[in-house]
């Protein structure tokens, strides 16, 4: 049993301490410390005890004085220790224990007193590497354990270097100073760690480290590692997180981009060779797109025929030179669709396919898959017919010629396509379709990332035109596969949960409501109606060159028209619907951040400014609007007094906004 007047040493938060014992009981001793206090300490916490007693009774400045001699004392002699030849010469012992004395005795070479072991007993504790001292004993490390110990030191040393010259480089980077050239090769190593720990937080490979590296450049805002990847010149001012956080490829592999060479060169003179493809080049389709569209993927046609109305819907036949199991086909599986940002464009087949081959370029000789639609004065459709062709785009329209065009009433195919367009609409909307036009939100960004916007109607004459032609293509290409009863990929949506809207109405704030109002779509394998177009059956077959399903749907189409073997089965098209629902969850969560990003830099720039908002809905906590000038949805405290109803446009003031932390708020 320890007996007062001992001195014992002990460690108390990594650092070993000297004191004298004033009090013993079976399992705590009281403690005078060299610093002075007195403490109580656990009998278990002791690392060694001295065979020599001290009076504890007299002056306290003597017994400090004594215990901090005796601290320096053991201090000094560990420098006189080599724990390596004191290992050696145990290490091929039978032996693995041993008192700390006889470890001592034999680092000092010969008979030793308290202060050489207690400070060989700190030796270990300061180098684990071939001894571990454990329950008043010191036990002797293996050869194999020690070469293992040895291994993660050195990972350990170089990590903590690797910490300490990481943190001064990135330091030095945030603020804008120069690199030595010693440091560059360490910041080369951190900022990769920092970028996946930007992406994706704790589950990127190493985590700790980006951590560790922050803490210690004291870097302590949430987004400077984004700071400092542009400071780097790895990522721009205004990179896309959320398309490097969700994966998205942007680039195509060497095999994807071989084949689309190879299609390029190939050309399109054996097309006429296809006995199963009709040749339409005497035609005279025309495209219409917006003004800066490059790739085109639906031309039309329209000619009188006996009274009735011949509609020609002709699709880019991209199904013809991207098969299943080619490279590029592969592609447009990961992808699933072509990403569209304000800075630019991701494609889901390569330019030289979205933008080449593929695309419906005036006077050039392209593939296709005709619709060809028998429609009645009243737009009923009489008869279907899809066949593979070959057509030459005789005009490029843009939405805005054409609304010219309509509207002098001078060009004969685009005033019959007019009318029809505007029976297809109303025979729609009698079965109970929600047209529900929402202006288009365009954003651009100029070269010094300035940012505007404009609002477009979307619900003119041209746009409308193509939109029901398409609806008109893809409502038919479903039901000529669900007549067959054979599976497909079919777009299906139930009715609203609440029904505000009714015909055609243009109102702003009804047509707000009413989409929060909209069922959720389905995709599935077999026709079932959809509600919002007022289809009996739906699927997409019209940009191939940008969508997966459509894609799909045309290998499908192509089977049957040339009655072959069907290219999916049940199964293949129950696996397409997986694919496909996840890729684009991925893709429309991207575009939707990305979209309210730049509304954010667009708001940044006008802080302190107020807008027009209107008034949607409100609770006694809460009032939500939408922002008419670029028609983001806020929410705001409700104010003292009486709310405005819904519907009402009052001004609403911006107070803070922060695009990358994807934040604002507004007050009245």
């Amino acid at each position: 049993m320890t007996t007062p007047g001992k001195l014992i040493e002990y460690l108390d938060s990594g650092k070993f301490n000297c004191a004298f014992v004033t009090e013993a009981q079976d399992k705590r001793l009281r403690l005078i410390t060299q610093t002075g206090r007195e403490i109580n300490l656990p009998l278990s916490r002791v690392l060694h005890i001295s065979t020599r007693s001290y009076p504890v009774t007299g002056d306290r400045e003597e017994m400090l004085r004594q215990l901090q001699e005796a601290a320096d004392r053991r201090k000094a002699l560990i420098k006189e220790i080599n724990l390596e030849e004191i290992w050696e010469l145990t290490t091929d012992e039978a032996a693995t224990v041993f008192e700390p004395l006889f470890l001592a005795e034999l680092a000092f070479g010969g008979e030793t007193d308290d202060d050489q072991v207690a400070a060989f007993i700190r030796c270990v504790f300061s180098d684990r590497l071939y001894f571990k001292f454990r329950e008043g004993k010191i036990h002797t490390h293996s050869r194999e354990q020690v070469e293992q110990l040895r291994i993660q030191q050195e990972k350990e040393q170089s990590k903590q270097a690797l910490l300490t010259n990481g943190a001064a480089a990135l330091t030095r980077l945030m603020q804008d100073e120069e690199i030595d050239a010693d440091l560059k090769p360490v910041l080369d190593q951190c900022l990769p760690v920092l970028q996946n720990f930007y992406l994706f937080a704790g589950d990127a490979p190493q985590a700790t480290m980006a951590r560790e590296l922050l803490k210690t450049a004291g870097l302590h805002d949430p987004h400077a590692p984004f700071h400092l990847l542009v400071k780097a010149g790895i990522w721009d001012s205004n990179e896309n997180i959320p398309l490097l956080r969700q994966e998205l490829p942007n680039a195509f592999s060497l095999a994807a981009r071989q084949q689309a060479e190879m299609l390029l060169r190939k050309g399109t003179s054996e097309l006429f060779d296809d006995q199963g493809r009709i040749d339409l080049t005497a035609m005279a389709p025309m495209t219409i797109d917006g003004a800066t569209t490059l790739d085109f993927d639906d031309a039309l046609t329209i000619e009188e025929e006996e009274g009735n109305y011949l509609v020609g819907v002709h699709i880019s036949d991209v199904a013809h030179y991207v098969k299943p199991e080619d490279p590029l086909f592969q592609e447009a599986m990961h992808r699933g669709t072509s990403l569209y940002f304000p800075e630019g464009q991701i494609p889901m087949l390569p330019r030289l396919l979205s933008q080449g081959i593929c695309s419906l370029i005036q006077g050039e000789t392209r593939a296709t898959l005709s619709l060809m639609i028998l429609l009645s004065p009243e737009a009923e459709v009489l008869r279907v017919r899809i066949k593979p062709s070959i057509i030459k785009v005789a005009r490029r329209l843009t939405y805005e010629e054409v609304d010219r065009l309509i509207a002098g009433d001078d060009d004969r195919e685009l005033r019959t396509l007019n009318m029809l367009r505007t029976k297809l609409r109303d025979r729609r909307l009698e079965a109970g379709a929600l047209l529900l036009p929402f202006p288009d939100v365009n954003i651009s960004v100029n070269g010094n990332n300035n940012v505007h916007i404009t609002l477009a109607d979307s619900d003119t004459p041209a746009r409308t035109l193509v939109s029901e032609m398409m609806i008109l293509a893809n409502t038919c290409a479903a039901s000529f596969v669900a007549d067959r009863m054979v599976p497909g990929l079919f777009r299906a949506q139930g009715p609203p949960r609440k029904r505000l809207v009714h015909g055609l109405d243009n109102d702003l704030f009804l047509n707000s409501l009413q989409r929060k109002q909209l069922s959720r779509s389905e995709l599935l394998t077999g026709a079932k109606a959809h509600s919002g177009l007022g289809v009996a059956q739906y699927t997409t077959i019209t940009s191939p060159i940008r969508r997966l399903l459509d894609l799909l749907m045309q290998h499908q189409l192509h089977s049957l028209v040339r009655r072959e073997e069907l290219r999916f089965n049940e199964k293949m098209c129950k696996d397409f619907t997986a694919v496909i629902s996840r890729t684009l969850a991925a893709a429309n969560a991207v575009k939707q951040q990305r979209h309210r990003y730049w509304l954010l830099k667009y708001l940044e720039a006008r802080k302190g400014t107020s807008m027009n908002a209107m008034i949607l809905d409100s609770n006694p906590k809460r009032v939500f609007l939408l922002l008419t000038d670029i028609l983001l949805d806020i929410d705001i405290p409700a104010p003292a007094g009486q709310i405005p109803e819904p519907g009402v446009i009052v001004p609403v003031k911006i107070a803070k906004v922060d695009a990358l932390d994807n934040s604002f708020r507004f007050e009245w």
